[in-house]
């Protein structure tokens, strides 16, 4: 095996052990950075990312220029008017008067600007049934929805005296306030549950209030500490909401897993006859060891984000990197300050009627212990069998299909307005969401840039890329012109996009490109949705690569053995994998999609794909080094390979369950979520959590490892300069007196 000297040392079992001797200490300067990072971060302010940061390439040029211009877009709204059964045309006199009431209506509240009649516009379907009268709120655009409410009201107030007429408002405050209204708690009451979830599941597997409320405690002291972090960190790489969520949700997942890795073992050393200090010794020397080789790996993970180029992802990236930095430190110093202090009273509020688990005589999992015995009497069968059921669960991921999700898709039929959307796109093909042309000149008054307006607008309807109408917009002190153009396709991604390109490959050149100093970059929905798209594809492989190769790298240097860092990396990718072909077979295909209210769905959001595999493959870590970790130490201990993976299994294999309990509960919560994209997410989470910790680490990592035996820790001859980052126990801790209630324990 080589590298066989015996001894305990390591950054983990010298931060317990000081925190042990300083108890008071240490809790204080966590209470203090905890105060510290949540004040400064709250007196700091958060930046978010702004719209003109989100994208690079032509979505971020159009921002840019519009920003530079001064030129502050007002949120726009239309109201459709449209005869429910064709018996009334736009150019009856009801339909007129309906209009004209509309018009009237929502100017009164004095909430809109720059109100226009269909009729002056031009903005009336093709078979007459359906009419647009459009308007802007007054204000600044994101604070739009707060303001929408008269105007909503005023609307429904014209439909009640139209009965044969559909009157309906949508647009971007309408919908913004209508979706606050409908899921706007959806996300908090997600976090707020993820608490008691994990405290419920805690108490279960430790029996004692005090025992449970440790790791909730530690990961939600970490979640502050993070939040205020954030608003400090933000000056420099701005943060979002959806940053903010996904931290919390990595949080509360790495955060008490990292607890319960720590409990669980000093426990397990206590049960097994060693006085308090030895057995905060070894769980500081082993599990603390292992929290920090995970954690590193999932901040490895966590900031392979950072290369999308995406701000978005670059903000999820360091807001999860951080908050998992953050419970790790916490998880090796903190907490056995806090078991010194406690003592054996981390048993008190004992429930009675959970007791203990049912344990065999040597501590081991019963259950496990079964499994083992057939998966080690025969491993290479159960290497196939469980290979072979992971691929074919994975199979469905050869035909993924990832989209930005539309309206409908992402809301269904429980949002009233997505009906409203639909019928919009439906009368008027590409009407809610237009292509955005800015055009940006030395003078946009020059003949010469009018005459490619003109032709703009004329070859966009004749190339087929819009039916009209295309409008535009001078802004004439930025010499800034704002041209609208309705895409072919409408809500129908894929051929709005061909829409698109045919306006930014052959449009634009044949008419604004003639033109020497005019910029034209195209933008809006569609072109933000491939231009992600583009990016987000363009950043697969660095991502990839960054990934796999800094975590074999840890795995190699974590645990001196070229195999067992090959094999974590195939165990892992192959974990993903399986999370993938599940997400496709209920999502893209609608296998078993009714069960978690994902009918219709046909694609997965883009984003996802690489979202996922940078949060599994770091979070798979966790239970992989914990269980590595205690294989490798029996070995270290005299015992034989298939003896070491025997132990190492079965009695990790409680903790591993309850951590991966919580982590399934905590995801399945966001797969509750109305939002296909958040369901998306949850189901994904919680699918690889629970293949990862039963199918990889109960039945593939012991076959393999059974399967190559002492090859398990080969490490070459040229590989023996490496740095030595293992961790090596005696082989049977020294016995030190418990000490009395106040007498310091040293480790």
């Amino acid at each position: 095996m080589g590298n066989t000297e015996v001894r305990v040392r390591g950054l983990a079992a010298r931060a317990g052990g000081w925190s042990a001797r300083h108890r008071w200490a240490a809790v204080g300067i966590w209470v203090v950075f905890v105060v510290l990072a949540m004040g400064l971060g709250s007196a700091a302010g958060r930046a978010d990312v702004s719209e003109s940061d989100q994208l690079k390439g032509e979505t971020h040029t159009a921002a840019t220029i519009i920003d530079d211009a001064g030129i502050k877009e007002p949120a726009g709204e239309t109201v459709l008017i449209q005869s429910e059964d064709g018996a009334v045309k736009a150019t009856s006199p009801q339909f007129r008067a309906a209009v004209a009431d509309v018009v009237e209506a929502v100017e009164d509240t004095g909430k809109v600007t720059g109100v226009t009649s269909p009729y002056d516009t031009h903005t009336v379907s093709r078979d007459g049934r359906s009419a647009l009268v459009q308007f802007d709120v007054r204000g600044d655009a994101e604070t739009a929805a707060d303001r929408i409410e008269p105007v909503l009201k005023a609307v429904a107030g014209v439909q009640k005296d139209h009965d044969a007429l559909r009157i309906e408002e949508i647009g971007g405050a309408s919908m913004q306030k209508q979706y606050k209204d409908a899921f706007g708690d959806d996300f908090q009451q997600a976090e707020y549950s993820a608490v008691p979830v994990a405290l419920g599941i805690l108490l279960i597997a430790f029996g004692a209030l005090v025992a449970a409320l440790l790791p909730v405690a530690l990961a939600i002291t970490a979640i502050m500490a993070t939040m205020g972090l954030m608003g400090l960190v933000s000056h420099l790489q701005p943060m979002s909401d959806t940053a903010n969520s996904v931290m919390l949700l990595v949080g509360m997942a790495v955060g008490v897993d990292y607890c319960l890795f720590y409990l669980r073992r000093e426990s397990e050393e206590r049960v097994a006859g060693r006085d308090a200090g030895t057995a905060l010794r070894i769980a500081a020397a082993t599990s603390g060891r292992a929290i920090i080789v995970s954690g590193v790996t999932v901040c490895v993970a966590m900031a392979g984000m950072l290369f999308t180029g995406l701000a978005e992802f670059e903000a999820m990236g360091l807001a999860s990197l951080m908050v998992v930095a953050v419970a790790m430190v916490g998880s090796v110093t903190v907490l056995p300050a806090l078991l010194s202090l406690l003592g054996e009273r981390v048993e008190k509020g004992r429930l009675p009627f959970l007791g203990r688990r049912r344990r065999t005589g040597n501590g081991d999992s019963r259950f496990w212990t079964a499994v083992l015995r057939g998966v080690l009497a025969k491993p290479l069968v159960s290497v196939v069998v469980a290979a072979g059921a992971l691929l074919a669960v994975a199979a469905p991921a050869l035909g993924m299909k990832t989209q930005q999700l539309t309206l409908d898709q992402e809301f269904g039929d429980s949002l009233p307005i997505v009906q409203t959307y639909n019928r919009i796109n439906d009368a008027f093909p590409g009407g809610s969401e237009p292509a955005e042309v800015v055009v940006e000149a030395k003078d946009v008054n020059a003949p010469e840039v009018r005459r490619a307006l003109a032709d703009f607008k004329r070859q966009a309807v004749t190339s087929g890329a819009s039916r009209g109408p295309v409008d535009v917009k001078l802004y004439d002190d930025g010499n800034v012109a704002l041209v609208s153009v309705p895409l072919v396709g409408g809500s129908d991604m894929d051929r709005a996009t061909r829409s698109l390109e045919k306006l930014r490959d052959e449009v634009r050149p044949a008419t604004f490109g003639k033109v020497d100093g005019v910029r034209a970059p195209v933008t809006g929905q569609v072109a933000g949705n491939k231009d992600f798209n583009d990016q987000l594809m363009g950043s697969v492989v660095p991502v990839f690569v960054f990934v796999v190769v800094f975590a074999f790298l840890l795995m190699l240097l974590s645990f001196r053995s070229l195999t067992v860092a090959v094999t974590s990396i195939v165990l892992n990718l192959l974990s993903v994998a399986a999370a993938y072909g599940i997400l496709v077979a209920v999502f893209q295909h609608g296998w078993g999609a009714s069960l978690v209210g994902a009918e219709g769905v046909g694609a997965i959001v883009t984003w996802l794909p690489l979202f996922l595999f940078v949060i599994l493959f770091g979070l798979s870590m966790d239970y992989h080094v914990f269980v590595v970790s205690r294989i490798r130490e029996a070995r270290m201990r005299g015992r034989t390979t298939k003896d070491a993976i025997r132990h190492g299994v079965v009695t990790t294999a409680g903790v591993v369950t309850s951590a991966a309990v919580i982590m399934v509960a905590v995801f399945a919560i966001f797969g509750t979520l109305s939002m296909q994209s958040m369901k998306q997410m949850g189901v994904g989470l919680a699918a690889a959590v629970l293949i990862d910790a039963t199918v990889i680490r109960g039945v593939l990592l012991p076959a393999v490892m059974a399967l190559l035996g002492e090859r398990n820790w080969y490490l070459p001859k040229w590989l023996h300069r490496l740095p030595d980052l293992t961790h090596d126990e005696t082989p049977e801790p020294v016995a030190t007196p418990v000490p009395e209630r106040g007498e310091r324990l040293t480790v």
